[in-house]
């Protein structure tokens, strides 16, 4: 598992490029906030079910939570799954949010 910062996701989102983000919060957390990836909860990775996610086993993935905690327990899960490419966005969305405030 690699870390990617929020600035390079940032710089990368707003040069156009299609990332494939997944967002491991709860629902209530991504309906507050989020940066348009893919709801799939840390619960379900645990859990293995991965099956919307298996078109991007060898794709880069990044995965993203509220502080970095949970994204990196799920991008080391997705690789133990035979995912190639899985990054942890470093801070989460309080950085995110921190640094590019609404």
């Amino acid at each position: 598992m690699e870390n990617i910062s929020i600035q390079e996701v940032r710089s990368r989102m707003d040069a156009g490029e299609t990332l494939n983000l997944v967002d491991v919060r709860e629902p209530a957390e991504n309906a507050e906030f989020n940066i348009g990836g893919i709801l799939h909860p840390l619960g379900n990775i645990r859990n293995f079910d991965v099956d919307v996610l298996e078109d991007l086993k060898d794709k880069e993935v990044i995965c993203y939570c509220r502080s970095g905690n949970r994204s990196g327990q799920a991008a080391m899960m997705l690789e133990s799954m035979g995912f190639r490419n899985v990054k942890n966005l470093v801070g989460g969305m309080l950085a995110w949010q921190d640094a590019y405030p609404a």
